[in-house]
């Protein structure tokens, strides 16, 4: 088993951020493959991804969740550290910042649904993903 580290999910990006949305996400056979995270996930329109799962870059991907978790961006110029100034996150839910859009709003929904600290697998932290 991989050993696993404490992160902010307002501080996940890349990879870590991706696994902890699959986790979020109750995908299945979550596994990290060479160029990532690969598992089954079902989508909101019953078919499934078998491939890299990219949501926080993948706008076919992370756009379905926003959709199914009836979510909402913002675009706010005084978000400090954030180049774009995107604040996200799903209904009724605590929304956190990010450098686009989709990192933002997956962001938010693992805090949603995991908490503010969650557990990723300790070499993702290296990963360029």
């Amino acid at each position: 088993m991989t050993d696993l580290i404490e992160v902010r999910a307002a501080n996940l990006i890349g990879a870590p951020l991706d696994w902890a949305v699959a986790k979020a996400t109750d995908a299945s056979e979550l596994s990290i493959g060479e160029q990532g995270i690969v598992c089954i996930y079902d989508t909101p329109e019953g078919g499934c991804w078998t491939n890299l799962y990219q949501p926080s870059t993948d706008w076919s991907q992370g756009g379905l969740l926003i959709d199914e978790h009836q979510g909402g961006l913002s675009h706010d110029r005084h978000l400090s550290g954030s180049p774009c100034g995107c604040s996200a996150g799903p209904i009724n839910s605590t929304w956190l910042s990010g450098p686009t859009a989709l990192v933002a709003f997956c962001r938010s929904l693992v805090h949603a649904k995991l908490g503010p600290i969650v557990k990723v697998p300790k070499e993702l932290l290296s990963c360029p993903n």
